[in-house]
């Protein structure tokens, strides 16, 4: 089943005076919302006692979580003592999502920094096999590892990238921001085509099986020539991209993923307005 969420927690949310992870499930589910993205993205800062609370308010809510792994993970790193450190911060961020009785990690592979680009790709692949190994030590096959499409050309995340990281394993499915590829690819989504042809190359190379329920990430963003500058709201008219284009693709392709929103402040007003939108185009 399709699900639609916001990650973390909205304005909306906090000018109604509430605060704590906890209340997020039941405010989720009461705007009919069924998804939530956590962010670990400064750290994985969250005792045991905590994750289950936040599991248990979930699970009663009925909305699924998944979490997302601290931002500054880099798998390209040259040092690799550095780079275990990013091995410990996924397999961390695995152990809690558990407790809060999800199974998605999203996570940026990687940046390239001073490495030219074949290189950088060549090591966040190694690295991700080092990963694997260390996935299947720890018990932590159950869980989904989701590298994301990346909206900087810094950052390694194309989806053909991403693709090819995603055959290394079962354990990795595909997390694609939708809005990073638009912003990399500065405003290349403007139509179902434009969609279709991206979801089919990953169909093809993966399976449909994997691609099936999937992960996206969907907000406006605005770019430039080097990428991604900031994450917008919908009411953005000028950047997109556009969720219209994206939910005819998803329907004519028979596909069921987990649409996370990344606005800026609106999140769960903006990801109502894409399970309204997604609804109203299968119910024709």
């Amino acid at each position: 089943m399709i699900k639609f969420g916001p990650s973390g927690n909205s304005i909306g949310f906090a000018n109604a005076g509430f605060k704590t992870s906890e209340q997020s499930a039941d405010w989720v589910k009461n705007m009919g919302l069924n998804a939530f993205e956590y962010s670990f993205g400064r750290g994985v800062n969250l005792s045991d006692e905590k994750a289950l609370s936040i599991g248990f308010a979930f699970k009663n809510a009925g909305v699924d979580i998944s979490v997302h792994a601290p931002y500054y993970i880099n798998l390209a790193n040259p040092d690799d003592e550095m780079a275990e450190k990013s091995f410990n911060y996924l397999l961390d961020s695995a152990k809690k999502v558990l407790l809060m009785g999800g199974d998605r990690v999203i996570f940026h592979p990687a940046i390239q920094g001073k490495l030219d680009r074949k290189t950088a790709v060549a090591l966040c692949q190694k690295r991700l096999n080092i990963l694997t190994e260390k996935i299947y030590q720890n018990g932590l096959e159950s869980v989904n590892f989701c590298p994301e499409t990346m909206g900087k050309l810094a950052q390694i995340g194309t989806i053909e990238e991403i693709t090819d990281f995603c055959k290394i394993d079962s354990v990795y499915l595909p997390c694609v921001d939708f809005g990073h590829i638009n912003a990399r690819e500065c405003g290349s989504l403007n139509n179902t085509i434009d969609y279709t042809k991206r979801l089919e190359y990953m169909i093809e190379h993966l399976g449909y099986q994997k691609m099936q329920n999937f992960h996206i990430h969907f907000s406006h963003i605005e770019y430039t020539a080097k990428g991604e500058v900031k994450h917008l709201t919908f009411e953005d008219q000028k950047y997109g991209p556009f969720f219209s284009h994206l939910a005819t693709s998803l329907i004519n392709l028979k596909l069921e993923p987990t649409i996370i929103c990344e606005s800026a402040g609106t999140q769960d007003i903006d990801a109502l307005s894409m399970k309204n939108e997604y609804f109203l185009q299968l119910n024709k």
